[in-house]
């Protein structure tokens, strides 16, 4: 496949990059910048400047041959506005997309929303982090958008509560709208495995129009 990927220079974002291609897909990174380190030595990634909170950038970019879009944009949390960024970029993948007519889109979630049991949300939990507030109140906000936006196949991965660096296992489970958790009740995943989970995805298309949330 040939990718269309904003956000290609984060953690997440260059462990997406990084899963594509070692599969022999395309990939077109986006990044604020126009530059990743050791691009040029990579075999099928291009990589160009763009702003992913602007829908005309989103659909010049979309509407040159790619057969889906994915986007691992985040703030850098405490950092930016992460309202600004992440709902900001919701709001022009949606009106983008819809403009070049590219209907499918793989999207970095947060795990905010997330049940722990009925009713009650990772966000509601006392001990939440809050600093990741704003971050997960505004995934909330563009999570919203996304199942409003009919004219999209789109899919939104929320990683684990924790998302750190580590190993590739190439393993993952997936549930829906609970918070996937081990026998311990931890739940966390490195960012190798979540980019294989959301490789997986773009590749097989089983949750389309949905939420899933993947975890070790």
């Amino acid at each position: 496949m040939n990718i269309l990927l904003f956000g290609a220079s984060g953690n997440i974002g260059s462990a997406i990059a990084d899963e594509l291609l070692s599969r022999g897909h395309t990939v077109t990174g986006v990044t604020r910048t126009g530059r990743i380190e050791g691009a040029a030595d990579r075999e099928g990634l291009t990589v160009v400047a763009g702003d992913a909170t602007d829908a005309a950038t989103v659909a010049d970019l979309s509407a040159r041959g790619f057969d889906a879009v994915a986007s691992a944009v985040g703030p850098r949390v405490g950092k930016e506005d992460d309202r600004k960024i992440i709902v900001g970029t919701a709001k022009a993948l949606i009106e983008g997309l819809n403009r070049s007519g590219v209907r499918r889109l793989v999207v970095l979630g947060g795990a905010g929303s997330l049940e722990t049991s009925p009713g009650v949300r990772v966000i509601d939990s006392p001990h939440f982090p809050e600093m990741w507030k704003n971050n997960a109140l505004a995934q909330i906000e563009a999570l919203g958008l996304y199942r409003q936006a009919d004219h999209l196949d789109w899919t939104f991965i929320s990683p684990a509560k924790l998302i750190e660096a580590g190993e590739r296992t190439g393993t993952y489970r997936k549930g829906g709208e609970q918070l996937v958790v081990d026998a311990e009740g931890n739940s966390r995943i490195t960012y190798p495995d979540y980019a294989v989970a959301f490789v997986d995805e773009l590749e097989q298309g089983n949750a389309v129009k949905s939420r899933i949330n993947v975890a070790h």
